[in-house]
């Protein structure tokens, strides 16, 4: 499996979050706002993902006709990869948030 580059998708992230804000909240809670709905939005895109992964799984598992194994495989490689990203994304959060609680005062 490739390495993720967490850099491209904080900047496709970034994209995202321009181009779905059209009102521009208050300037004191712009960064704030956009932020967390956009990690929120992310954080349900993969959910999303997940679950449609395990509804095609089940649905295979049962036999139904219109879902092949190509959707699922499909499917189920899309959630992988959309889980690691996004768990790149919080370990490079995690690290960013220990750096800054490790500065001197």
């Amino acid at each position: 499996m490739s390495e993720i580059n967490v850099n491209t998708m904080l900047a496709q992230m970034r994209a995202m979050s321009l181009a779905a804000g059209s009102a521009k909240p208050a300037p004191d809670t712009a960064i704030n706002t956009d932020f967390g709905a956009l990690l929120k939005q992310s954080i349900d895109n993969v959910n999303n993902l997940q679950q449609n992964a395990g509804k095609l799984t089940e649905a295979f598992e049962i036999g139904a006709p219109n879902v092949t194994l190509a959707e699922v495989m499909v499917a189920s490689q899309k959630a992988g990869v959309s889980f690691q990203a996004m768990l790149q994304v919080r370990n490079k959060l995690v690290e960013a948030y220990q750096d800054v609680m490790n500065m001197p005062l």
